[in-house]
Protein backbone atom coordinates (compact mmCIF):
# COMPACT_ATOMS: atom_id res chain seq x y z
CA UNK A 1 0.00 0.00 0.00
CA UNK A 2 1.45 3.76 -1.21
CA UNK A 3 1.81 5.97 1.85
CA UNK A 4 0.00 8.83 1.38
CA UNK A 5 1.93 12.31 1.05
CA UNK A 6 0.87 15.66 0.49
CA UNK A 7 3.43 17.99 -1.61
CA UNK A 8 4.10 21.24 -1.39
CA UNK A 9 1.63 21.97 -4.58
CA UNK A 10 -1.43 20.33 -2.82
CA UNK A 11 -0.68 21.47 0.94
CA UNK A 12 -0.91 24.79 -0.44
CA UNK A 13 -4.23 24.29 -2.20
CA UNK A 14 -5.30 22.49 0.93
CA UNK A 15 -4.60 25.20 2.98
CA UNK A 16 -6.36 28.17 1.10
CA UNK A 17 -9.38 25.81 1.01
CA UNK A 18 -9.46 26.08 4.33
CA UNK A 19 -8.68 29.63 4.48
CA UNK A 20 -11.88 30.23 2.36
CA UNK A 21 -14.39 27.91 4.08
CA UNK A 22 -13.25 29.53 7.82
CA UNK A 23 -14.39 32.70 6.12
CA UNK A 24 -17.22 31.60 4.45
CA UNK A 25 -17.92 30.23 7.94
CA UNK A 26 -17.28 32.73 9.86
CA UNK A 27 -19.63 35.09 7.25
CA UNK A 28 -22.72 32.52 7.76
CA UNK A 29 -22.38 32.99 11.81
CA UNK A 30 -22.34 37.00 11.78
CA UNK A 31 -25.60 36.97 9.20
CA UNK A 32 -27.07 33.93 11.31
CA UNK A 33 -27.55 31.94 8.22
CA UNK A 34 -28.77 28.34 7.82
CA UNK A 35 -27.05 25.82 10.15
CA UNK A 36 -26.53 23.39 7.35
CA UNK A 37 -24.06 26.22 5.73
CA UNK A 38 -22.43 26.09 9.20
CA UNK A 39 -21.68 22.23 9.39
CA UNK A 40 -20.43 22.23 5.70
CA UNK A 41 -17.98 25.57 6.04
CA UNK A 42 -16.97 23.51 9.45
CA UNK A 43 -16.44 20.33 8.16
CA UNK A 44 -14.02 21.22 5.34
CA UNK A 45 -12.13 23.21 6.90
CA UNK A 46 -11.28 21.20 10.13
CA UNK A 47 -11.09 18.06 7.24
CA UNK A 48 -8.28 20.55 5.36
CA UNK A 49 -6.40 21.27 8.43
CA UNK A 50 -6.74 18.04 10.12
CA UNK A 51 -4.88 16.75 6.70
CA UNK A 52 -2.44 19.29 6.68
CA UNK A 53 -1.77 18.65 10.88
CA UNK A 54 -1.37 14.72 10.26
CA UNK A 55 -0.29 13.69 6.93
CA UNK A 56 3.09 14.41 6.40
CA UNK A 57 4.96 16.57 3.14
CA UNK A 58 7.03 15.15 0.38
CA UNK A 59 10.68 17.26 0.72
CA UNK A 60 10.46 18.21 -2.95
Amino acid sequence: MPELMLTPASATMLFVIACLAGYRYRAVWKAEGPAWQLWLFGIVAAGCLLTLGFVPMTEG
